[in-house]
């Protein structure tokens, strides 16, 4: 609960970093759901090329492009030093995978001061040491898993010994959190395959986490609100209903949950 009296930006500040020549959907989706959440303040990090489109989104984005086209080690300064007032952010929806890239996500990983989840191109087989104790959370599908060298069956004891949490999506999400206990989401269908779904699942995980939510609860909570939003709308759109209308879900599947 928030305090009655509390000012803007005490409810949640949350930076998304992503998107690439080729992807400007993923960080929207993930900054849109952080949006919904009711985290007060709302900072995306994308490539230049996409600077208007992602204005246009939202009244309440305060959009810093990269300088080119994709992230490298020179926005990393940037990001940084943005990263320092926020509480949380989430890294890698997009993004490329270029070597470059890739170099300045582990920068940023290292050095980040707020709490991060972590997905998409941030998902490397580094990325579980680099995340370690920092309070991140990882959120890989099977594919990502494999890329880590992760068994599924062993991410309990991957969070615990690395001091992180994990939400590995799938029919059934499995959340491990950082002492390794795992808690089972079971719901949704098969309309959240729809590309972008993953891309809100983070950025509400780290919009609850920017209101002062534990890790594992926010992944516990933004997994269901998910997987019921999607229930809901298959009444109306069937397997149809794509992400926007996921997010647009959110705030009213949060309520209930808060009820």
């Amino acid at each position: 609960m928030r305090s009655p009296d509390s000012h803007k930006g005490e409810n949640g500040k949350v930076a998304v970093i992503g998107g690439s020549l080729h992807q400007h959907g993923a960080p929207l989706f993930s900054a849109l759901a952080a949006e919904a959440s009711g985290a007060d303040l709302i900072f995306v990090c994308i490539p230049a090329c996409h600077t208007e489109v992602t204005k246009a989104q939202s009244l309440n984005f305060q959009v810093h492009p990269f300088a080119g086209d994709e992230l490298t080690k020179k926005e990393v300064p940037m990001i940084l030093e943005l990263l320092a007032t926020m509480d949380c952010a989430v890294l890698g929806p997009g993004l490329a995978r270029t070597q470059s890239t890739l170099d300045a996500i582990e920068a940023i990983i290292v050095s980040a001061t707020c709490p991060l989840v972590l997905d998409a191109s941030a998902l490397q087989p580094k990325t579980p040491e680099l995340a370690m104790n920092k309070g991140c959370v990882l959120t890989p599908h099977a594919g990502e898993l494999e890329r880590m060298k992760i068994d599924p069956k062993h991410i309990g004891q991957v969070a615990r010994d690395r001091h992180i949490t994990i939400l590995a999506k799938g029919i059934i999400d499995r959340i491990a959190d950082d002492e390794g206990v795992i808690t089972e989401v079971q719901g949704g269908n098969a309309g959240l395959s729809v590309g972008g779904t993953g891309d809100a699942l983070a950025g509400l995980t780290a919009g609850l986490i920017a209101q002062h939510l534990a890790p594992a609860d926010a992944c516990r909570i933004a997994s269901n609100v998910i997987k019921n939003a999607g229930d809901a709308l298959m009444e109306t759109y069937g397997y149809a209903y794509g992400t926007r209308r996921v997010i647009e879900k959110i705030p009213v599947m949060l309520k209930k949950i808060r009820a």
